[in-house]
């Protein structure tokens, strides 16, 4: 590996047995708000499914058994322009594999991306054609999981850009790369694209995203002149969209600290405010466990709780409002990076993702009935497949 200059040193997660019984300690005794007329979930989440959740991450869920499967793959740490961060690499098996970063969202992890890095890196051995192989970075945000502890301010999706075109060109020593995202993440590889396209062999994003979304004085009015002269189906769908999305975007932009001294303090409480948005953007239909295992829900939770970063995953909003994006050129298509959008038509962020894919040099677009916000862990058979695809003929 190169880049010793920046420090990359291998890292293995090894949480304290103690951490782990502090957390277990603390849902025992989570003193419990009353609950009732919400069996819909119409007031948040349900305290009945909250308890048996808490009962078994308490007493029943096993993270050294998700340590040790994250562990399975080869991790590192280093520091670039004063920023932690953490990354996972998987070399890719094949004849010519592609060097290509995977970056995740909010609430999500690295993690998320678990089952596209086998079939990404050795697609031999799932069934797929070797030629189509990728060596895999998959990073932690800033200030996210194990890119901790952050302690500068101003990070955001478009300078996270700027941090991921130093970790693969000059610390892993990539001339060219392929990237691909999902959420915050697709904010990041869309600023790649657009920014940095001399240097992507191309991108793909799991939902197309505006860059300048955040830039407004009002970033929290999700849909403020947005809505005169729609048709009045699509208005109704666009505000039910809104319900579930606004809560955590005004109060993530607005009052971030605030929040996080309750969910530094108390798992119920950060579980909560997590599986909330599972619920709510995912292709579930109510039922959260349809799309994410009990264990997959506990093991986002525990990675936010065991390295204390919920309150720098959720400045990440407010730093986009402070510090607004502005853009590196005003040529058309604005992402410059051969590009390939997935459309997962049960997110709730593809509502206006057609209007979006213009601004992309559209190189592959594939359209999908099934699969919400959280495509890698969806539907991350779908999502490789389109992954493969998008960068075939760009290799």
């Amino acid at each position: 590996m190169t880049g010793t200059a920046h420090g990359v040193q291998p890292f293995v997660i090894d949480i304290a047995p103690q951490v782990i019984e502090d957390l277990q300690d603390r849902l025992r005794r989570t003193r419990w708000p009353a609950d009732f007329g919400n069996d819909d979930w119409s007031y948040g989440v349900e305290g009945g499914y909250l308890r048996d959740l808490v009962a078994y991450w308490a007493d029943g869920y096993d993270w050294y058994a998700q340590q040790e499967a994250m562990n399975r793959h080869a991790h590192y740490r280093t520091e670039i322009d004063g920023v932690p961060l953490h990354f996972l690499r998987e070399p890719g098996k094949g004849p010519n594999p592609v060097p290509l970063i995977l970056t995740h969202g909010w609430p999500w992890t690295f993690w998320d991306y678990r089952d596209l890095i086998g079939p990404l890196s050795d697609p031999g051995a799932f069934g797929g054609n070797p030629a189509d192989a990728f060596e895999v970075i998959v990073p932690s945000l800033p200030g996210f999981g194990f890119s901790t502890p952050l302690r500068k301010t101003g990070l955001n999706f478009w300078t996270t850009a700027d941090l991921w075109q130093t970790l693969m060109t000059q610390v892993l020593g990539f001339p060219r790369y392929a990237a691909q995202g999902g959420d915050w993440g697709a904010m990041v590889t869309t600023q790649l694209g657009h920014k940095y396209a001399d240097s992507l062999i191309g991108i793909q994003v799991s939902a197309p995203m505006v860059l300048s979304a955040f830039s407004s004085d009002r970033p929290f009015a999700l849909l403020d002149g947005q809505l005169e002269g729609m048709p009045a189906e699509m208005a109704a769908h666009a505000i039910a969209v809104e319900r579930r999305i606004a809560s955590h975007v005004t109060t993530h932009l607005l009052d971030p600290q605030t929040l996080a001294y309750a969910m530094h303090d108390s798992p119920t409480g950060m579980l909560a405010w997590l599986l909330e948005r599972l619920r709510a953007w995912s292709d579930c239909n109510g039922d959260v466990e349809s799309r994410f295992s009990r264990d997959d829900i506990l093991t986002r939770a525990t990675l936010y709780w065991v390295t204390e970063s919920f309150g720098t995953t959720v400045r990440y909003y407010a730093e986009a409002g402070r510090h607004r994006w502005q853009p590196s050129h005003d040529r058309q298509p604005m992402v410059e990076a051969p590009s390939g959008i997935s459309l997962f038509r049960k997110d709730g962020a593809a509502l206006f993702g057609d209007a979006m894919v213009p601004i992309y040099n559209l190189h592959h677009l594939a359209d999908h009935p099934a699969g919400g916000h959280f495509a890698a862990a969806e539907e991350p058979h779908t999502l490789v497949e389109d992954i493969r695809a998008t960068f075939r003929t760009l290799r």
